[in-house]
């Protein structure tokens, strides 16, 4: 297994290391539960390293970009970030990836199981620019969290002289982290994969530990967090996990992603086609969101019947320690009203499904879009 830059601050800091996506990384270190609430009343760090993070080059970069991701690159303002998809010929999802159109250049961050995936997808499709892979010389940290901005705000000096709090929801800016004894130039976005507010900081990796430890040394509210509450949190915000919700059989539109394919666009992109005719003739299947009646979790691959017959799966399932109820997420055949009786199949017996709209958890106060 590969490690990231932070794996012997994981260790110091107790964290139970598994792999994922090839690398070695913390799924907790205080537990689970603990470390859900904390994200979702205070503040947790997260270690983001393990994802790739790619620069696109050329003399035009926003053209070739815009030919092999279905979100509209060239509509995209400086210090933007996009959420998107990267599709095959057939429709089916690659990835799905954050673009970032900063002032003098793009960036792309991309799961880190589908690294090595994109970056041999780019080399061969993009028509006059270039992918550098920046993921080993460019940390990427996160601060989750309602009192992130607060503990944040006073260590960040962003470009033009303002304020973190200024920063708008999918916006990144140019910024000088002071949270260690020497101030460090990097980039901070208003970004993140847990349904709160907060940040991620992308910083060269020789400063990615002394940072780590500074925003856990920021205030007792702040704690340690890994990828098992990230997974929580996410399902609770309704955010697709790919190799669950999304993977190359599986098309954007069934899977409730529409706002990120932009179908008009001039000239097209890989996929499009293939995205037309299901716009045209609607999906053949439909995520959805249930509440699993019952103490027992829907777990991925859980099957989901109606009058007892097969016609649909649980992609992502879990106790839901926000709401004290077991969700999931799965695919319904689209020929299935969203009224009608389900049931999951858990190891043979079966429990029934009640319908809930995604995401099943939305923070009351929504940060600013600027």
């Amino acid at each position: 297994m590969k490690k990231t830059v932070l794996n012997a601050a994981h260790q110091r800091h107790g964290a139970r290391l598994v792999e994922f996506g090839g690398f070695e990384m913390p799924v907790w270190y205080s537990g689970l539960t603990e470390e859900h609430h904390a994200v979702r009343q205070r503040a947790g760090v997260f270690d983001l390293c393990h994802m790739g993070r790619f620069e696109i080059v050329g003399d035009d970069p926003v053209a070739a970009l815009d030919r092999v991701v279905t979100q509209d690159v060239s509509r995209m303002k400086k210090g933007q970030v996009r959420y998107s998809l990267v599709c095959n010929d057939e429709g089916g999802v690659l990835d799905d990836i954050l673009i970032y159109r900063l002032p003098d250049r793009l960036w792309l961050v991309v799961n880190a199981g589908n690294r090595q995936k994109l970056l041999h997808w780019f080399g061969e499709r993009l028509v006059g620019a270039k992918v550098i892979d920046h993921s080993e010389d460019l940390a990427m940290v996160a601060l989750q969290g309602p009192l992130a901005c607060s503990l944040l705000a006073p260590h960040i000096d962003r470009a033009h002289h303002r304020a973190v709090a200024d920063l708008g929801y999918y916006r990144i800016s140019r910024a000088q982290v002071k949270l260690t004894g020497t101030p460090i130039d990097g980039w901070i976005s208003r970004t993140g994969y847990t349904g709160e507010d907060g940040f991620e900081l992308y910083i060269p990796s020789g400063s990615a530990e002394s940072v780590f430890d500074a925003l856990l040394q920021l205030s007792d509210e702040v704690i340690p967090c890994g990828l098992g509450c990230r997974d929580t949190l996410r399902l609770e915000a309704g955010m697709p996990l790919y190799g669950h919700e999304l993977s190359e059989q599986q098309d954007p539109i069934g899977a409730g992603l529409s706002f990120g394919v932009a179908l008009d666009k001039e000239g097209g992109f890989i996929g499009e086609p293939a995205l037309r005719e299901v716009v045209a003739h609607g999906p053949s299947r439909q995520l959805r969101g249930f509440v699993v009646e019952g103490k027992r979790p829907a777990r991925q691959g859980a099957v989901i019947l109606h009058d007892s017959q097969p016609v649909g799966v649980v992609t992502s399932g879990s106790p839901s320690p926000t709401l004290g109820v077991p969700i999931a997420c799965g695919y319904v055949d689209s020929s299935v009203s969203e009224e009608a009786p389900l049931e999951v199949d858990l190891r043979g017996k079966s429990a029934p499904l009640s319908p809930h709209p995604l995401p099943f958890y939305r923070r009351t106060t929504e940060t600013a879009h600027g």
